[in-house]
């Protein structure tokens, strides 16, 4: 068994599209794999299909029903919010021990690959004195960031390097998922994160088309894992 966290420099990057697309990959190639989400906010229990729980459950050929999802996304909060003001609506609160705690058994009990997406970017506040980046630091599994080819992304990508860095949290790739606004050629955001981060391969994904979720990029950076 082995186990990544999905993170991002912000939110709506694709974090839950790189996930996606490893999920079909390793499963069209035989690889028994996994996924988690286990803090979401903005969720509607009434329009599920659009979750991104829901997408991870679809794309691991799973149902997508209320268990399936409770099953790997057990803190869901309704307002699009950081998580601890989106549970502070509900009279409610992340509680950080039990989040460590769920994360860990769910991977210790999986067979195969896991991927823990986490929420919005690695400085998302979850209480009062933690963020994403704690709960990764207390994880300790490598990382996949995922950033945009926006302007500006470049200094948002070097400055959760330099978030990770001192937790020891170690790179395995960086995704560069094509933005759709105040977008720079995707080229040209590769080759300036790469000058920086030489410890991690940076690869670049395309905006896919007519709702396609496969590319080549998925199966290069599955074989980095």
């Amino acid at each position: 068994m082995s186990a990544y966290f999905v993170t991002s420099t912000g939110t709506d990057i694709g974090k839950t599209f790189v996930t996606a697309g490893l999920i079909r990959y390793l499963r069209q190639s035989g690889q028994p794999v996994a996924a988690l989400k286990p803090i979401v906010s903005g969720y509607d229990p009434s329009v599920v299909e659009t979750s991104d729980p829901a997408v991870l459950l679809r794309a691991l050929g799973r149902p997508v029903s209320a268990e399936e999802i409770a099953a790997i996304a057990p803190f869901r909060f309704r307002a699009p919010l950081a998580p601890d003001v989106a549970a502070a609506r509900e009279g409610r609160s992340v509680d950080f021990d039990a989040l460590i705690e769920f994360t860990r058994n769910a991977i210790a009990q999986t067979m195969g690959m896991v991927f823990v997406e986490g929420i919005g970017g690695i400085m998302v506040t979850l209480d009062a004195r933690r963020t994403v980046v704690d709960w990764m630091a207390a994880l300790s599994l490598p990382v996949i960031l995922v950033v945009g080819s926006y302007l500006g992304t470049i200094g948002h990508t070097l400055t959760a390097l330099d978030v990770l860095r001192p937790r020891k949290l170690s790179v395995a790739a960086i995704v560069v998922s094509e933005s759709t606004r105040d977008a720079v050629p995707l080229e040209d955001t590769i080759a300036s994160i790469a000058g920086f981060a030489t410890d991690a391969p940076v690869i670049g994904l395309p905006r896919l088309p007519g709702g396609l979720t496969e590319h080549p990029a998925f199966a290069r950076l599955a074989s980095l894992l």
